[in-house]
Order: structure tokens, then sequence, then C-alpha cells
């Protein structure tokens, strides 16, 4: 009774809530390094927003365009208010892409590794996967992207920073590349991490959309902003896709809540800068140890760092036993670590040497 697509399909695993990981491994508490969270929090703004929702308003349905939030959105971002597409986390805009664009028998191009679920959506939608693996510092192979391209090809997938590897394609080279893309390509570019850059003063692909008529660049609020559980995220959409994208999209699919907690976090961009800062110092601290110690690393953009470790398995055993959950299964002998506070940082890097002493 299934379609043929999802028979062999291999899900997105989510976390495990860490009060029932703490009581399978026997250790309280456990800090998650795992899921690329912001470990300072929320702005103190969000709070106040939500202890002054009018719960009254809970028996009627949200605004299902989230016009408060669209209008801010598109101030802050510079973008037409009409052009803005919001779901329930990027998770949903990223199901809603393959659901309007793929058919079976399509294919999509995405540099490998990176963020699963562009991959697994395409296979529900029963499209032809290329995986164009990424160079050995982990960039982008731009000619091996665009080689990849054929006329079948609907999608190209650009997750930048890209998650696992943390690396960042300028917006020179962004640019550079869109001019090769084929006009019957869509390209996807996630900037799920973007906010973290600090290499490039101006980074976001944003400035792009007016050049191109064949781009989508994604933004959640789940990273930065710290409000991963609220579930917000946003697209840019060619004026003419927006409409069919709409057309698609689940009605009322950002609860009111949530898009209270998004126009108060989006206002407090002296949180963000505050944090993009602090993660800055300890991607630098991160990046030293792991020098110093003879890892062989990406050099990331984001809130995390990817890096080849001896015995992975075994060291991600041995830190989530001592209290820190780390992500491995990204590729061989790989781990992915959140960077969380200074005291966080530096108790698991004590742990990784007294693991190899």
């Amino acid at each position: 009774m299934l379609k043929p697509s999802v028979t062999h399909l291999h899900p997105y695993v989510p976390e495990t809530p860490l009060p029932e990981l703490e009581k399978q491994i026997g250790v309280s508490p456990i800090v998650r390094l795992s899921a690329n969270e912001n470990p300072f929090g929320t702005s103190p703004a969000v709070k106040k927003a939500i202890q002054g929702f009018d719960f009254n308003t809970t028996r009627q349905y949200p605004d299902g365009d989230a016009n408060q939030l669209c209008q801010a959105v598109a101030k802050f971002a510079g973008v037409p208010a009409e052009q803005l597409l919001f779901g329930c986390g990027l998770d949903e805009v990223i199901e809603l892409v393959a659901r309007t664009f793929l058919s079976p028998g399509d294919e999509m191009v995405e540099p490998w590794p990176t963020f699963g679920e562009y991959k697994i959506h395409a296979q529900i939608e029963d499209a032809t996967i290329i995986d164009v693996p990424v160079q050995a510092d982990g960039q982008f192979d731009v000619d091996g992207l665009i080689n990849a391209i054929t006329p079948k090809t609907k999608l190209l997938w650009l997750c930048n920073p890209n998650n696992p590897t943390g690396t960042f394609l300028p917006l020179a080279q962004m640019r550079a590349l869109l001019k090769r893309v084929p006009k019957h390509v869509l390209v996807m570019i996630d900037e799920a991490y973007v906010d973290f850059v600090t290499d490039e003063a101006q980074p976001s692909a944003l400035a792009l959309i007016p050049e191109f008529d064949n781009i989508v660049v994604m933004r959640t609020f789940s990273k930065i902003y710290g409000l991963a559980a609220m579930r917000v995220g946003y697209a840019v959409i060619p004026k003419a896709l927006v409409a069919a994208m709409q057309a698609v999209r689940l009605p009322y699919n950002l609860n009111s809540v949530s898009q209270a907690a998004a126009l108060a976090a989006l206002a407090d961009q002296d949180f963000v800068t505050t944090i993009r800062q602090r993660v800055a110092k300890a991607r630098t601290q991160w990046e030293a140890f792991l020098a110093a110690n003879g890892y062989q690393y990406d050099h990331s953009q984001a809130n995390f760092i990817f890096f080849k470790a001896p015995r992975a398995a075994e060291l991600k055993d041995y830190l989530l036993h001592h209290g820190f959950l780390v992500r491995d299964g990204l590729g061989p002998d790989q781990l992915r670590v959140t960077f969380g506070t200074d005291a966080q940082n530096q108790q698991i890097q004590k742990l990784m040497t007294a693991f190899y002493a």
C-alpha cells in the first residue's frame, strides 16, 4: 500500500530528549553539543513577549500569513513581503520545495556531506539524487556541482555555511557559481548558519536576489536566535514561483506564540551581535585546540566544527559517558561538535586529551 519511494526510506532521526538519554546512559546532566543549538539561550525579549501573550486568543486560528512577522522580516532583510514564505522551521520549507518541484525521474544535485533532509524529501518524491563530494578542505566542488547538472535537474541545494562541514562559500564565489547554473535549475541556498559568519561582512545571498530569478534564500530563527523549539523558518521565493508555493503550503502552519516569539527575537539585534561574538570566540579557540593537537578539521564559519578523530565512535561514547553528546555518523572517523559555553568547551577538550593519553 505504500508508494514505492518510501519503502526503503531512511528517516532523519531526531535527537533523543535529554531526560530520556540521561536515564538510558545513567549520566546526569548530559550537555547536548550534537544539534547545533544555541547554548546561550534566547533574547530576554522573547520571554517577555510570551509572558505577555494573550492566551484568550488560543481558541482562534493563528494569522495564516504571519502578516506582522512577515512585514518585520521584509524590512529587516530588505526583500518584498510578497516574496516571503514562512514554515514550521526550515524543515517544512524543505519538504514544501520537494513537494512543489520534484516529480519521479527528476534530478536533484547537492554537495555531500550536507544536511540530510534535502535527500530524504527528494527520495520521497522519487527523484534521483546526485551527490557531489566536497573537496578535501570541506569546501564545495563548484566545477563538480555544475558538471553534475543535466536537463533533468530541477534543484541544486547549497547549505552555506554547510552542515556538517561548517565551510562557507563567499558571496563573490556564490555569484560566480550562480552565473553558471542553467535557468531551468532552482538553486536553494540554505542560510541557517549565515548569521555566525565573520570572515565576510555581508555574507548573505539575499544581496543576489535582484540579480537571479532562479534562487531561493532560506533563513531560520532556530540557531542564532535560539528559538529551535518554536519552529520558525522562512524563504525568499522568486516572484514567478511564490504563488504556487503558497498554494501548496499548509494553512495556519505557524502558530501564534511562535510568531510572537520570532517577532520579539528579530527586534533584539543586540542579542544577535552578542551571540555572534561569543560563537566566534569559541570557534577560534576550538580551531586552535584542534590544530595544536594534530586533528584535521574544516575551517568553520558556523556554530560547530567538523573534524577527524582516531577511533571516533569510541571517543563519542567516552564523551557521552562523561556528560557530553556530540555527533558522529557524518563521515568516516569524523565528529561534529557544537560550540558550548567557555566552561563546556574547556571541559570537553580536557576529556578529549585524556581519552588519547
